[in-house]
């Protein structure tokens, strides 16, 4: 039977196509499966000295099935900021397609002082608030709802005392955020991570740094968390935007909680490639010797 000795020829090339903002996906013609990225919005970090907000879930799924025909593509908002003592707002979820979708939930608000109240749950979890009536308000839970693998991690304690309190740092998708060290210092944001998806690595969903009274910034966790806010006049600095990070909480003066970042949707459709060789290249083949029985 004749086979053919020759290198398999590429029909279509590999495509990358990024989703900042919502649209539609439509593959090439050729592609039944591709390489999905699905990055939700952060939470936003509470106002007063509070806690960071959690990060967007992350959700990266390989060879994954995709339609001939278009696909609804949602890319979250983060969490709006807060300007007045009060819960952070949770980001919004990113979703890949309308049949049998890949979501990736918002991340979680972080948690206040005001009212007391613990970090929310979301892709990453926020960060809990900080009180002076109380010792300590609960971190949100991350991987909120469960999905395998997981999509983010919980977010840290606040921390209380007579007079002052400070936040815990929001969860990232790569590690929980930092219970508050003490009464005056915030916790910092959860470490994100990171993807290869575009050919070079980029860190995704880190969690916002907690609030507190002490003169520095907790520190946001890489992949675009938020610092939180200090005792002075340094606000919370927002999630980055189109990498799903955490808002920073406020602090003991500068009570602004910051608005968390932006998700973003990436579809990596692979090279395809063929063997079927045209007449043309059989008979050069042939002429060749490089098609043999």
């Amino acid at each position: 039977m004749p086979k053919l000795i020759g290198a398999i020829q590429a029909t279509q090339a590999e495509k990358i196509t990024t989703f900042n903002s919502s649209g539609t996906f439509a593959a090439q013609p050729k592609s039944s499966q591709a390489d999905i990225l699905v990055i939700a919005g952060g939470g936003g970090g509470g106002a007063g000295t509070a806690g960071g907000g959690g990060a967007g879930g992350y959700r990266e799924i390989t060879s994954h099935p995709i339609p001939l025909s278009p696909v609804p593509v949602t890319v979250g908002g983060g969490g709006a900021e807060v300007t007045s003592s009060a819960v952070g707002n949770d980001g919004n979820n990113s979703v890949f397609g309308a049949s049998s979708p890949i979501t990736s939930e918002g991340g979680g608000g972080g948690g206040d002082r005001d009212s007391n109240t613990a970090g929310r749950a979301g892709g990453s979890g926020g960060g809990g608030g900080g009180s002076e009536s109380s010792p300590a308000n609960a971190a949100g839970s991350g991987n909120t709802p469960p999905v395998s693998p997981s999509q983010g991690n919980n977010g840290g304690s606040g921390r209380g005392g007579s007079t002052n309190s400070a936040g815990g740092g929001g969860g990232g998708a790569g590690a929980v955020g930092s219970d508050s060290p003490s009464n005056t210092i915030g916790g910092n944001g959860g470490a994100g991570t990171a993807s290869s998806i575009t050919g070079s690595p980029v860190t995704y969903a880190g969690g916002g740094g907690g609030g507190g009274h002490a003169a520095l910034n907790p520190a946001g966790g890489a992949g675009g968390g938020g610092a939180g806010a200090s005792t002075g006049n340094t606000d919370a600095v927002a999630g980055t935007a189109n990498l799903g990070g955490g808002g920073g909480g406020g602090g003991g003066v500068v009570f602004k909680g910051a608005a968390g970042g932006s998700g973003v949707v990436i579809v990596k459709e692979p090279t395809v490639a063929s063997s079927v060789w045209t007449l043309k290249q059989a008979y050069l083949n042939k002429k060749a010797g490089t098609w043999s029985s």
